[in-house]
């Protein structure tokens, strides 16, 4: 038998879209949930706006409360029940684009590409499964505004009611095993139009009113997520980043010991603070450190750099770990200069008895350097980038990396 090629619509966005300037948004329908957990976190990591739909009945109404730009078709959809959604979404105003997610080219997948064609829809050339994030990326990449997504004009106390913040968690590992050591909490927005907001565009000054409820939201937050990862996959130690200024509060620092869990399982908090700010309240910082210890939460100096040497020679150095700024880290392998202030800065911690951690390994070359350096943990894109409480739940549930050397 032989097969036609179809010619698979391809157009730019619409020059509506373009002035929008927001995210585009994607509706996934697949019958199966961890088919749509993943289509979705890829998506977002994308800055695509997803919403999900289960089967066809659903439809009508979340075209309607979405307005999605694509619709991306799974693969445990049959080819009637493709044609049907291709339908109902036209009459219910839907003039956007697909994607056909498909186990192989069929006679059914050449008809629907047909039918989507005649109804005047875009259809992007469909994905064989299985597929790689990057083979989304790729087939997706048309749909992407052509300028940069504006700084969103968001105050924090509108995000903290809206619901919109949340936490992504990034992998932290042993430099020498390359098995799981904790994971880092870093702050993320949800906004319903521009997608997956980095800290950058919207965390306030220090002189905000909001500054201290941003605070306990992240304490609060991980604690909750630390539940959730307890119940769906183990016990993992997080860190979390927080100002010099919330934990020089007095009465800060007490809710903060209040909250912590009682569970037999819970093995303490790590609060990062910057080594700028460290620096600039020493005295404090280290006797509020002594005194968080007590309670099951150790501080971390953050972001260390060329003002190392203002650590050396304490009496007291309560600080649990010294996470050496990436700026020296990236591109150590081949700079002498970084390499020798990394040493120094791992020779210091070991002088204290505090672990050392290698921050924005992206490369392995680099991360060979960690290792040869003496790190004791490495953090970073090559090991995994951040990546929501659930994404993160399924990931820690795999095996250790083995070993990059």
């Amino acid at each position: 038998m032989t097969t036609t090629t179809i010619e698979v619509q391809e157009r730019a966005p619409s020059a509506a879209f373009g002035r929008r300037k927001v995210s585009p948004r994607a509706c996934i329908i697949d019958s199966k949930p961890h088919l749509r957990a993943f289509l979705a976190d890829t998506l977002e990591e994308l800055r695509f706006v997803t919403g999900e739909c289960g089967d066809v009945e659903e439809l009508s109404s979340r075209i309607v409360e979405q307005q999605p730009d694509v619709l991306v078709i799974g693969s445990s959809i049959g080819g009637v029940e493709a044609a049907r959604i291709i339908d109902v979404a036209c009459n219910a105003g839907f003039c956007g684009s697909v994607i056909l997610i498909s186990a192989r080219e069929t006679i059914a997948l050449r008809a629907i590409l047909h039918h989507g064609l005649e109804r005047g829809l875009t259809m992007l050339p469909p994905l064989s499964t299985p597929f790689s994030a990057q083979m989304l990326r790729e087939c997706i990449a048309p749909l992407l505004p052509q300028e940069p997504a504006p700084k969103p004009e968001v105050d924090v106390a509108e995000a903290l009611k809206t619901g919109w913040l949340e936490l992504w968690y990034q992998r932290k590992l042993d430099a020498r095993s390359l098995t799981p050591c904790g994971a880092e909490a870093l702050v993320r927005m949800r906004h319903p139009s521009w997608g997956v907001v980095v800290p950058a565009a919207f965390l306030p000054d220090q002189n905000d009113p909001h500054f201290r409820a941003l605070s306990e939201f992240v304490v609060a937050r991980a604690i909750s997520d630390w539940r959730y990862l307890l119940d769906h996959h183990g016990p993992v130690d997080l860190s979390i980043n927080l100002p010099a200024k919330f934990l020089l509060d007095a009465q800060a620092v007490e809710d903060l010991c209040a909250w912590m869990p009682r569970h037999p399982a819970f093995g303490g908090l790590i609060v990062e603070i910057e080594s700028q700010e460290v620096a600039q309240h020493l005295d404090g910082m280290i006797e509020i450190a002594q005194r968080l210890r007590l309670h099951n939460i150790a501080i971390a100096v953050d972001k260390v750099g060329a003002e190392w040497p203002e650590l050396m020679r304490l009496d007291a150095f309560p600080f649990v770990e010294l996470k050496v700024d990436r700026s020296f880290v990236t591109g150590c392998a081949d700079d002498r200069l970084k390499r020798s202030v990394c040493k120094r800065i791992v020779d210091l911690a070991a002088d204290y008895g505090a672990r050392c951690t290698a921050t924005g390994i992206e490369s392995r070359s680099d991360y060979i350097a960690a290792h040869e350096i003496g790190f004791d943990l490495v953090q970073g894109y090559l090991f995994g980038k951040p990546m929501g409480l659930k994404k993160f739940a399924r990931a820690a549930a795999t095996r250790p990396l083995g070993t990059l050397e």
